[in-house]
This record gives structure tokens, C-alpha cells and sequence, in this order.
């Protein structure tokens, strides 16, 4: 019974290494290939489109949606509406079949992460996700591992910043030139114990 328990046990500790430490999970730099180019570089950066605009459920929602194809159609419908490179969205948009997009970020089954709680508190999509308004092709930056999220949840201030600037990825508190590095610390701080945002590291938080 005990070598049998110690088999299963070992088979589940390799299997769950294999599963979660592949490149979906874990690696920075994952970039796979999505079936229809989407460049957030001419979305974002150069058009000025607010990331709220497409992903419109992320002040809500524990997730961050993917945008409908006829999100998509409120301004193809007009440009570059016959574009080839555009032919699957257009497809989508008329049959209702949603497009097959290949998930990048994302965390195990047993992590709970809600993206309401964290953008609604001054943590902006740039801390997770990288200067994704500058990618042609999105990519992780970050390993997204317990690590991670508990290097933030420790000093939540030096990641705060107001709520106007969450989806502005360019900006940050050095951009003032009167703010030092001791006076962006005062300001997270007091935004800090303005939006009561607590520096959770007990288990429960991430894992219910």
C-alpha cells in the first residue's frame, strides 16, 4: 500500500509539473500564432483605443473578456471592410461563430484571480501584462507565478496609481518631473489607505 501510494503520489507531482510548467503556463515570451492578426500597437498606441473599449468586461467581470467579432465590425464595417486578412472576422461576425483565439495569459485551475478587484484599485493592465498598447503580436511578459503575485501583494503601493491612468500603459508617477521615488511611494501609499486596498498574503486570497 505505502510503494502504491508513493507511485500514485510521485505520478501526480510529475503530471502536474508537466501540465503547468509547459509554455501556456509558465513561460515568458509565449507568443502563439492567433488566426487572425490583431496588432494592439495600431489599436492602441497609434488610434488611442481605451483597452475598455474591446475588453468591456473587465471592470465587472473576474475575467477579461474577448471582444465579440461585431465589436470588431463597429469600425470594419467601414474600414478596410473587404481587407482578406479580415475574412474570418467578417465570417464570425455573420454566422455567429466566435473566432478561435489562443489563450496567452493565464493562471492554474486552482488560482482565483479577479481582474475587477485589481483594476478598480489602481493596478493598471501594464503590471500583469506588459506594454501590450507597443506589440503587433501579444506575448507574456510575465511568469504570472506565485511569486509574482506575491512580490505585489506585499507592496501594493508601488504598483497604485489613479484610476484615470489604468489603461493609459505609457504613463507613471516619474512622468511628473516634481515627483521623486519617496514621493511615488507617498502617493501609492495614500491611494493605498484611500481605496482600503490590503496587502493579502494569506493562502485563502489566491486558493479557495
Amino acid at each position: 500500500m505505502i510503494i502504491i501510494g508513493g507511485l500514485m503520489t510521485a505520478t501526480a507531482v510529475v503530471a502536474g509539473a508537466w501540465y503547468y510548467l509547459t509554455p501556456k503556463w509558465s513561460r515568458v515570451g509565449y507568443q502563439p500564432i492567433q488566426p487572425v492578426a490583431f496588432s494592439h500597437a495600431t489599436h492602441v498606441d497609434q488610434l488611442g483605443f481605451d483597452c475598455r473599449y474591446c475588453h468591456n468586461g473587465v471592470e465587472k467581470s473576474w475575467y477579461s473578456n474577448i471582444p465579440a467579432s461585431s465589436t470588431c465590425m463597429n469600425c470594419h464595417g467601414q474600414v478596410l471592410k473587404d481587407d482578406p486578412r479580415l475574412a474570418l472576422v467578417r465570417q464570425s461576425a455573420e454566422t455567429g461563430q466566435p473566432i478561435p483565439w489562443v489563450q496567452i495569459h493565464r493562471v492554474p485551475d486552482f488560482v482565483y484571480y479577479n481582474h475587477s478587484v485589481h483594476v478598480n484599485r489602481g493596478i493598471s493592465c501594464v503590471e500583469c501584462h506588459g506594454q501590450i498598447n507597443k506589440m503587433d503580436e501579444v506575448y507574456q511578459v510575465q511568469p504570472l507565478s506565485m511569486t509574482f503575485c506575491l512580490d505585489c501583494h506585499r507592496d501594493p503601493a508601488a504598483k497604485l496609481r489613479p484610476l484615470d491612468k489604468i489603461t493609459d500603459l505609457n504613463w507613471k508617477w516619474s512622468d511628473n518631473p516634481t515627483v521623486n521615488a519617496e514621493q511615488q511611494r507617498k502617493n501609492g501609499q495614500k491611494l493605498m489607505q484611500d481605496w482600503h486596498v490590503q496587502s493579502l498574503q494569506n493562502c485563502s486570497a489566491c486558493h479557495r
